[in-house]
Formats: structure tokens, sequence, C-alpha cells
């Protein structure tokens, strides 16, 4: 859960060390050489936008109006459609914080942000009304052990070094560490129609400042954090994406449930970890149910059902 910046940032930072401020801006628009590529170093990036339907707008529309903007936003939020980025997710929003949601990932930025502005340049664009978004960048906690360190672990647990129980736990964990690092960088959603995302960030107050303790001492923490989920393994899947940098929040977390009553539950063990219960702050939650962008229009009464 930690941020890591992509080794690209600094890259780019060096390459041009005397460029003025008014050259770069005067650059920002032109379009980038393959060798200034917007992908991340590993990973994707990820943007959740949330929107609520103005009705007044709705209703001046005439019934071929509205079919036609339906129809059109269909073709925008289809994950088959040419230009829809590589993960594209559609949900509807419990409570008022807002009448649907998108989750979106894709190695381009841009291709991530088009879908938005579809959106509002499309004909139902006037009445859609934004309400939240977050940025982030999916990324390999600087948590997760390399085998080495593993390997470590296993010894300072008991496990004595080339014993056969030693070795099996060893080569287990360096087949599925690709595995798992794969889904953390460009993850599949998981078939579980209940979702929520919420933002987060460690504290920086004085006596309880995250980013001054010892890499061990949040090492020990998060190993602990990590346990509890492990409880929910087979009801939840969460992803942490990093938001450092680009976002008023550092973390962005998505969990995806079989049950909505796990995602309370998860929270709820979760928060009792000391990461949690001495250093985490929390921004606002938004849950909600995945379904096609058709149905989420018949669900929020724009099309009839």
């Amino acid at each position: 859960m930690h941020a890591t910046l992509h080794r690209g940032w600094f890259l780019a930072a060096a390459r041009f060390p005397h460029r003025s401020v008014m050259h770069e801006m005067s650059t920002a628009t032109q379009p980038l050489p393959e060798s200034e590529s917007l992908a991340p170093g590993e990973g994707w990036h990820c943007l959740h936008l949330f929107y609520r339907w103005d009705r007044q707008v709705l209703a001046r529309l005439t019934p071929e109006q509205l079919q036609s903007g339906c129809d059109e936003l269909i073709a925008v939020l289809d994950p088959a459609d040419s230009q829809a980025p590589q993960r594209l997710q559609v949900s509807a929003v419990s409570g008022h914080k807002a009448d649907f949601g998108l989750m979106l990932m894709d190695d381009d930025p841009l291709k991530v942000q088009a879908v938005h502005q579809r959106l509002l340049g499309g004909r139902l664009g006037p009445a859609l009304v934004p309400t939240y978004s977050f940025v982030s960048l999916t990324e390999v906690s600087e948590y997760v052990p390399t085998v080495e360190q593993y390997a470590r672990k296993l010894v300072a647990e008991g496990d004595a070094e080339g014993t056969p129980a030693y070795q099996a736990k060893l080569k287990a964990y360096a087949d599925r560490l690709p595995l798992m690092n794969r889904q953390r960088l460009t993850p599949e959603f998981p078939p579980w129609r209940a979702t929520c995302f919420y933002p987060m960030n460690k504290k920086r107050e004085v006596g309880e400042n995250w980013f001054l303790l010892p890499f061990d001492e949040r090492n020990r923490m998060m190993a602990e954090h990590a346990k509890s989920g492990l409880a929910f393994a087979g009801k939840v899947q969460q992803l942490i994406t990093v938001g450092v940098g680009l976002e008023d929040w550092e973390w962005g977390v998505t969990l995806w449930a079989k049950n909505p009553y796990y995602l309370s539950q998860i929270v709820y063990k979760m928060r009792f970890d000391e990461a949690s219960a001495r250093y985490a702050q929390f921004g606002p939650f938004y849950t909600s149910y995945i379904m096609p962008a058709r149905q989420m229009l018949a669900f929020c009464r724009v099309l009839p059902a």
C-alpha cells in the first residue's frame, strides 16, 4: 500500500533539467514521441469516476433524443468498443453520492480520460453531473516480499534452511509471486457484483507520522494487515492503487465482494490492525453494484426497463 515512484518519472525530470517552465508549457500539447510514452514503468493508469443524472435536463429531451443519447452512452461504455480502455467497469451506486460509477484502466492515461470526455461531449452530456473522481496508478507495494525476503522470513519463523519443508514453501511462493504481481499491475476484475471504493492516507501527525517510522516497523504492521485480509480469501478481492503526486489522497482502495456484507466485515476487521487503527485516514466510501451500461440506465430510470 506504499507508493513507489516509477523510474520513468525520475528519468523524464532528469532528461531536460535546463528547460524553462514556459517552454514545457508551450510543448505540453504536442504529440509525444515514442521514446516519451505515457505508459508507466510497469502497471496501468486507473481512473474512478462517479456521476449523477440531472433529471430536469433528461425531462426536456424528446423520446427520440433520449433513446439516441442512451444508445450512444451504451456504445461508449461497451468494454468491447474499439476505443475502450483495457478495463472498463460500470456500476450503479448505492446512496445519494452518485447515480453510477466507472472504473477504467489502461496503459495510456489519455485513453482512460477519453471515456469521460466522450460522455460529457455526447448527447446525454448536459444531463451528466460528475460528482467525484480519483486518478491513480497500479503498483507492487514495497511491502510485498521478494523471494529472498520470503526465504529469510521462513528461517525467522523456524523453518531450517535447505529442509524439504523450507524448499517446498519457498518454491510455492516463487511460483505464485509473478502471478500475484501481475494481478496487482494489470488486474482482471472478479465476477462479483458488489464493489466499493474509498481513498486513504497515512498519518503525518506529531507522534503518529507513518513516514518517519523505520521500514521494518512499517513492514511488520503491513504484514499484520495483510494477514487479516487473508481471512476473506474467496469472498473479497482488493486492489490498491497509488495516487501520490496525482491526487489529494495517497491511495485508492477498490474492493469487490460476493456479497456487500463481506465489504462491511473486511473493513471492520482490518480497522483493528495497528496500521489502520493508528495511522490510517479514510475518505468517502462509494458502494455500488456492477452491471452493463444498458442495465444501469434502466436501473437509474433513464431508460424503461
